[in-house]
């Protein structure tokens, strides 16, 4: 079975990873003997050592690897244990690495995997945690066939964010926006006011496709398949699983709604990073973004300034409601902690328990790694802007899955995200030329 699951990840290798939710540009693991900076950069193939009885666990959110870090030293105060953290991101391919500490006999205890897209590689190497009593607690848990194999960190939320002071300058209601007639209405009504109000455009949609792929390619593209929909909902992406087939019926509206994007973005878009996206909208030049609420860590942090400049802004999120009447947001869990069926899994059983249960635990998830609990008994919420509306909404009953993570591996890296930007730089006429073109790309993606 091991060489079989050995033969897979080799092969495997030279895939492209799905990078989900959090777009922040830190570059290099941050292991255990380092704290960052240069001290990790210099490292970034050398795995970290797991102490004698410990754990290690790999975590690819650089962001929050100080968090963690605290997280690990809090658990080992009360237990005894050690834990090592490796984080790592930015421009390092976290499945790569782990292939290859797989194929190097030094895989770690706990290790992130992204859902339905990573399952197929660890397959046959992930523990059950179907009896742990975390699982009683939450709604996120990564399930496959029957079984629980993934721990949820944190909830994510997808939908068209916006900076309520200047929807408030302009005389917009964000829960006007129900739909394509009255979302085209809201942006020529803050365009027409957009310099007044110090904008340089209504909307930060950034399509540039060789580091941002995932954002319209992955992100912008799911809502197509989950906004307004039950959670449970999974017509569109089971349609799109048989060939990479879109419906055209739905497609359409979200075609035209892409279509509005392109006419009232930055036109740097077409090239910009995500740095420069989420800057833009921290200090107040777009009155939406289509990013979703992983950038709240990023407002509280890297881009606190401007974000403080600019008035620390209150930020809602409205659905991507391309039908007149869709009122969901999508949130999920953008990855999960997975343990390693061959490591210490007794051990970090225990450590997940007490990341899920331990009141001082949850805390530090919450205060100092930003992350918005997805389990019922948690009593800390993060400093963060979008805490709220996702609470809201769940609390509604108005949020949709992710389905787009089951999509075939790299398909937004190699084939949907350059679509976007194509059509972002006029490259397509009209909406029902790039939607021909995206159904094509998919198609031979999933030929192939």
């Amino acid at each position: 079975m091991k060489k079989k699951v050995l033969a897979t990840l080799i092969a495997a290798a030279t895939l492209s990873t799905a990078i989900i939710g959090c777009g922040a540009t830190a570059t290099a693991p941050a292991t255990g003997a380092a704290s960052g900076g240069e001290a990790a950069a210099t490292e970034a193939e050398a795995p970290a050592e797991t102490p004698e009885g410990g754990i290690r666990l790999v975590n690819n959110k650089v962001e929050v690897d100080s968090g963690l870090k605290k997280l690990a030293a809090a658990y080992e105060e009360q237990t005894g244990v050690p834990v090592v953290i490796e984080s790592l991101g930015g421009g390092i391919d976290t499945q790569a690495t782990l292939k290859g500490y797989y194929q190097a006999d030094n895989m770690p205890d706990i290790f992130v995997f992204e859902g339905d897209i990573h399952y197929p590689t660890w397959e046959g190497l992930l523990a059950d945690l179907s009896s742990e009593e975390w699982v009683n607690d939450t709604e996120a848990e990564y399930v496959r066939d029957g079984v629980v194999y993934g721990f949820p960190t944190t909830t994510e939320a997808i939908g068209l964010a916006y900076n309520a002071d200047i929807l408030e300058k302009a005389g917009v209601d964000p829960k006007s926006i129900t739909g394509p007639e009255s979302m085209r209405k809201a942006f020529e009504t803050i365009d027409a006011k957009k310099d007044e109000l110090g904008l340089t455009s209504v909307l930060g949609y950034y399509t540039e496709s060789s580091q941002l792929w995932w954002s319209p390619g992955q992100h912008v593209f799911g809502t197509y398949f989950d906004s307004g929909l039950s959670r449970d909902d999974t017509t569109y992406i089971d349609l799109f699983k048989d060939g990479g087939k879109l419906d055209m019926e739905r497609a359409l509206p979200w075609a035209e709604m892409v279509t509005l994007f392109n006419e009232y973005t930055d036109p740097a878009g077409v090239s910009g990073t995500y740095d420069a996206q989420v800057l833009g909208f921290a200090s107040g030049k777009y009155a939406f973004v289509t990013q979703g609420s992983w950038i709240g860590a990023t407002l509280m942090n890297d881009d606190k300034d401007a974000y403080a400049e600019a008035g620390n802004f209150e930020i809602g999120m409205i659905p991507y409601a391309f039908i007149e009447g869709q009122d969901t947001i999508l949130t999920n869990s953008p990855n999960w902690w997975g343990v390693f069926k061959d490591g210490n899994v007794e051990e970090a059983k225990k450590f997940l328990a007490w990341c899920a249960a331990d009141d001082g635990g949850q805390q530090i998830l919450a205060e100092d790694c930003g992350f918005i609990s997805p389990y019922a008994s948690n009593t800390h919420a993060p400093d963060d802007p979008f805490a709220k509306t996702i609470a809201e909404y769940t609390a509604a009953g108005k949020t949709s899955s992710w389905h787009w993570l089951s999509m075939k591996e790299g398909i937004g890296q190699n084939a949907t995200g350059v679509v976007f930007q194509d059509y972002a730089m006029g490259n397509f006429p009209d909406a029902q030329t790039f939607l021909d073109t995206l159904q094509q790309v998919c198609t031979n993606y999933y030929a192939n």
